[in-house]
């Protein structure tokens, strides 16, 4: 394929910063631009992915599914030839580890009021 059919974009984080632009071939799966994302990830986060199972990818307002290709995931509407698209990076947050869920759930309430007004 040639050059000037890839897509270039860039993937918006959370706080503002950018990862990218880079160039990628509309048969790209979504999967492997998480896996990009991931591999590119900024060291100095204090929020990261672990996996790409932690990551989704928003475009125009839609969440990309991992088995759709970039070329079936993009919506045309406003790009110009030649610009940069720019998708959203939402992050899961950590899940809870289920044994410190448990103990706060066994744990008494601090901020109960015992006091009665008289």
């Amino acid at each position: 394929m040639a050059g000037e059919d890839w897509i270039d974009l860039k993937f918006r984080l959370f706080d503002g910063t950018d990862i990218g632009p880079n160039k990628f071939n509309p048969s790209s799966s979504v999967a492997s631009l998480k896996e990009s994302i991931l591999s590119r990830w900024p060291q100095d986060k204090e929020i990261a992915p672990k996996t790409i199972n932690d990551i989704k990818l928003i475009n125009a307002g839609k969440v990309l599914e991992d088995n759709r290709t970039l070329a079936e995931s993009r919506v045309p509407v406003g790009e110009l030839p030649g610009g940069v698209i720019t998708m959203h990076v939402v992050v899961r947050p950590p899940l809870p580890d289920k044994h410190n869920e448990k103990q706060l759930a066994k744990s008494p309430k601090q901020n109960r009021c015992t006091c009665s007004i008289l």
